[in-house]
């Protein structure tokens, strides 16, 4: 689900401070992570999430991109391009491909995604060193 921050529903407009407020945009357990990630065009997560269930991101995502393009993959094979300037909620059984650098800031259940990029680390272990240059 991703929604530009402009299309969010005003819920107060007084003494110069407004207020946007969409509810129900996902639910969260535990502990959140705060998470920023610069990721270059190009990045396709996929690779890297294989030997999880499904070769998908166990954990729900919630945040904003401040530049950058993705398109995320879900379980169903459906797909969704985010952009810069939109707030985003990716369910667990999803993964990433990255169209345009992208920053963005997030926030995700502390454990599942630890656990995930703990696997993704695991991953890139195995990969054989690229000559620089």
């Amino acid at each position: 689900m991703h929604v530009k921050t402009r299309d969010l529903p005003i819920k107060m407009n007084a003494l110069g401070a407004t207020a946007r407020h969409l509810g129900d945009f996902g639910a969260a357990h535990g502990p959140l992570a705060a998470e920023h990630l610069r990721l270059a065009a190009g990045v396709d997560i996929a690779p890297l999430l294989a030997g999880l269930d499904d070769g998908l991101c166990f954990a729900a995502h919630w945040g904003y991109l401040v530049s950058g393009r993705v398109v995320v993959t879900y379980g169903d094979g459906s797909t969704e391009t985010c952009a810069a300037g939109e707030v985003v909620h990716w369910p667990a059984g999803h993964t990433v491909r990255v169209e345009e650098d992208t920053e963005l800031i997030m926030f995700s259940p502390a454990a599942e995604h630890l656990a995930v990029m703990n696997h993704m680390l695991e991953v890139l272990a195995t990969i054989p060193a690229q000559p620089v240059g």
